[in-house]
């Protein structure tokens, strides 16, 4: 996040509308997550029901095969995903970027074997009442989903957020082509176009990863030449590399954060799916809920603003004054210019999370306007407008939480991070089960309680992090 905001910084400043708008528009594309932009882009086969001339379950059914898929593949790359950021974080520290990619390699090896392991099984013993190619695309996709959830990490990490966001637009640009190609193959079609439109994503993030790869090679070989040739070697990298799995590399913490955020965002919706009284089958074991799945992901298209705008205003601010206060302790600076830059970074963080609650109080209220027409467009009644009202106040609230996750983040306070992780899963298991026995005048509570509980939390412990940053700097060591 930390090069997003120079990226984003950079495009800002270029001119005073133009380059504004350009980067409220990269932020929201990459802060949303990208798994909000591959639901968005089932959904545009599915729901907004393209002119496929397929029967609305089949449809239906795709839908729920592709989301289960971004569901799973997420949990399941997650550990490695942030496990990866720190092993190149580390390398490029030690001035070793030709190690980086071997490691990128060694993590896209792991992945496959534990997707070919664990999609047969699933394939061959959940659908045997589906076809051969239903199988055969849903372990395809799920194969490339994982990889492209490790290949936009990377990508990430080499500040390439330009092609992310490119990449995204294309490949399910081409999915929602393949699928009026592939109409008249039923729901084989669908899924077709949907593994067609993951291999074009991955393709276009896998590329500038190879690129940069080769100019890191030949930029580390040309400075061989001019001072050591002795050193050649170092100019070669082996193809494929374990070394982010020896023991010094290993961080138990992050590859647990990596799998707890993930769960804890999924939680609230698996037990909706499978719960008896709000799921349904639709196609083998897979479940969906008609009456929770679309305003969750309204809600979740809602709160995109403010995700731009931490991106834009936490981000940028704090980072500032992080740099300026960790300048001046490596500097030996004076107390008073420790304390100033300290107190800079309070007020970047209130100003940044006051920012973020401004934008989602309009989003919500937006949503509250428009409520009716947008469930109408579904085809829901207005029965679930104060679930959409729920899910708004809770997507928000979850929001306000990753901003302040960025900060401890940039803290190094994984300790709190691993925390606050493992709570919001307890919560939002526990709570979204007791909203579950109520009824449906409780359904979402148990998330926004889950988030607010939490985020009440991460405040507070934030707050006195800050506070005593000078102390825990000076004589933690």
């Amino acid at each position: 996040m930390v090069d997003l905001t120079f990226f984003l910084r950079g495009l800002r400043d270029r001119n005073r509308v133009g380059g504004t708008l350009q980067a409220y528009g990269f932020a929201s594309v990459l802060a949303c997550g990208a798994w909000v932009l591959a639901i968005a882009g089932v959904l545009l086969i599915g729901v907004l029901r393209l002119p496929t001339g397929l029967p609305d379950a089949q449809a239906v059914q795709f839908q729920v095969s592709a989301i289960h898929l971004i569901a799973v593949s997420l949990m399941l790359t997650g550990p490695l995903q942030l496990h990866l950021v720190r092993y190149a974080a580390g390398r490029l520290g030690e001035d070793r970027a030709e190690a980086v990619l071997p490691g990128v390699h060694a993590v896209g090896l792991v992945v496959t074997v534990l997707a070919g392991l664990l999609g047969p099984a699933c394939a061959l013993w959940a659908f045997p009442q589906q076809s051969a190619w239903y199988r055969a695309l849903m372990l395809a996709g799920f194969v490339l989903m994982c990889h492209v959830w490790i290949a936009v990490t990377f990508l990430s990490g080499m500040k390439q957020y330009r092609a992310i966001a490119c990449a995204f637009v294309a490949g399910y640009a081409v999915a929602a082509l393949a699928a009026l190609a592939l109409r008249g193959f039923g729901l084989e079609g669908l899924l077709g176009a949907f593994v067609i439109g993951e291999l074009v994503l991955l393709a276009g993030t896998a590329i500038p990863i190879h690129r940069g790869y080769l100019y890191h090679r030949h930029h580390r070989s040309d400075r061989s030449d001019r001072s050591d040739r002795s050193d050649r070697s170092d100019s070669n990298p082996c193809l494929l590399s374990f070394e982010l799995f020896a023991r010094r590399h290993r961080h138990p913490s992050l590859m647990a954060i990596g799998l707890l955020y993930p769960l804890g965002l999924w939680a609230d919706k698996l037990q909706f799916w499978y719960h008896a009284g709000t799921g349904q089958r639709v196609i083998g074991p897979l479940h969906a809920s008609a009456i929770y799945d679309v305003p969750v992901f309204l809600a979740w298209l809602a709160v995109v603003p403010a995700m731009a705008a931490f991106a834009l205003r936490i981000e940028r601010e704090f980072v500032a004054h992080y740099d300026a206060f960790a300048d001046a302790v490596r500097g030996g600076g004076s107390l008073q210019r420790i304390e100033a830059a300290r107190d800079a970074m309070v007020r970047a963080v209130r100003l940044g999370l006051y920012e973020v609650v401004k934008l989602l109080a309009i989003a919500a209220l937006l949503l509250f306007a428009l409520g009716r027409p947008l469930l109408a467009l579904f085809g829901m009644a207005d029965l679930y407008l104060p679930l959409l009202h729920v899910d708004v106040v809770g997507a928000g609230l979850y929001v306000v939480l990753l901003a302040t996750l960025s900060v401890y983040f940039h803290l190094d306070r994984r300790r709190e991070i691993l925390l606050l992780g493992a709570a919001f899963v307890a919560l939002n298991v526990g709570l979204t089960q007791m909203t579950l026995a109520l009824g449906p005048a409780w359904y979402g509570y148990g998330f926004a309680f889950a988030a607010l509980i939490v985020v009440a939390i991460a405040l507070v412990l934030l707050d006195r992090r800050l506070e005593r940053l000078e102390y825990e700097t000076y004589m933690l060591q």
